[in-house]
């Protein structure tokens, strides 16, 4: 399997792609908030007199050691979109489907949009991301979720396999049988993972990273081994990781330097990736420094 990892503007990129040449797309476009995504990489150690204070009272110094960052706001986010989501449709193989990753602000201008470019009987899944992290507004409902929609290039010819699904676990494992529980459950379009945790190994330090079970899950589900999966809003390439894993090709671009870096060092293990327009090597840092990881403000993802 291989991949390929472009540093261009996305629409540049689409449209050298061939038409039909792409199994399944997944993209997490900015959300346009109209604030600057940021995130900022400490290191933590130990200092009597450091102005943290852990388990036991022990105190820490924290150094900063870099902040990513990207502004999230267009002026007309829509007419952004949709030349996009038209190359989108070109390159997509019949056989092929798109997820589409958005938040509550903007996703319901984005069905239309889709509609529009895709069809309406092209519509197959209207997927609820819901984690459980952040403040809590109290004088709204706070806001948990996010939307994935689900589209097919053509929806009397989209791959989807339901075997290759990890299955949950039942609730109530006691009232479905032993079979049945050690099984588990096909999830439904209510899908509950956290984001990727502060300590975690998986998480990289930019702003809008996506958890790999997501992108595992899709992936499993929409394509085949040997596919080309691609995603033209890479960020911290969260998707190309999750195809490599499950024996996929994938296509990554993103024009944000940042993303770029952080990309050369998440797959400088991974042999046979293309790069264009960048150079991955004077960044292949070493990743065993032990970070954490702060939020500019409260939103958790974008």
């Amino acid at each position: 399997m291989g991949g390929t990892i472009i540093y261009s503007d996305n629409l540049d990129a689409l449209r050298s792609i061939e038409t039909g040449s792409i199994d399944l797309i997944y993209i997490d476009p900015p959300f346009n908030t109209g604030k600057l995504q940021k995130r900022t990489t400490i290191k933590v150690h130990a200092a009597h007199d450091g102005e943290r204070v852990g388990f036991g009272d022990r105190r820490y110094r924290a150094t900063v050691l870099g902040t990513r960052a990207f502004q999230d706001a267009f002026d007309d986010y829509l007419e952004f979109l949709r030349p996009r989501l038209e190359e989108a449709y070109r390159v997509l193989a019949p056989h092929g489907s798109l997820y589409f990753h958005i938040d509550y602000r903007w996703a319901h201008y984005c069905k239309i949009l889709l509609d529009s470019i895709f069809g309406v009987d092209a519509f197959i899944n209207e997927i609820i991301w819901a984690y459980d992290f952040g403040g809590r507004s109290k004088r709204r409902w706070p806001a948990k979720h996010d939307t994935i929609f689900f589209y097919a290039k053509d929806p009397e010819r989209y791959y989807f396999n339901d075997e290759a699904i990890e299955r949950i676990p039942y609730m109530a494992p006691g009232l479905v049988g032993a079979e049945k529980a050690a099984r588990g459950k096909l999830p439904t379009d209510v899908w509950w993972h956290t984001i990727v945790p502060t300590n975690s190994k998986e998480k990289t330090g930019y702003p809008t990273q996506k958890p790999l079970g997501i992108l595992r899950r899709i992936i499993a589900a929409s394509s085949k081994p040997g596919d080309t999966v691609l995603d033209f809003f890479a960020g911290s390439g969260t998707t190309g990781i999750a195809a490599a894993e499950l024996g996929r090709n994938f296509i990554l671009v993103d024009n944000n330097q940042d993303a770029l870096i952080v990309m050369a060092r998440r797959f400088a293990g991974i042999p046979e990736i293309s790069w264009v327009n960048f150079d991955p090597e004077p960044h292949r840092g070493s990743s065993s420094q032990q970070v954490l990881f702060e939020p500019s403000y409260a939103q958790p993802i974008k």
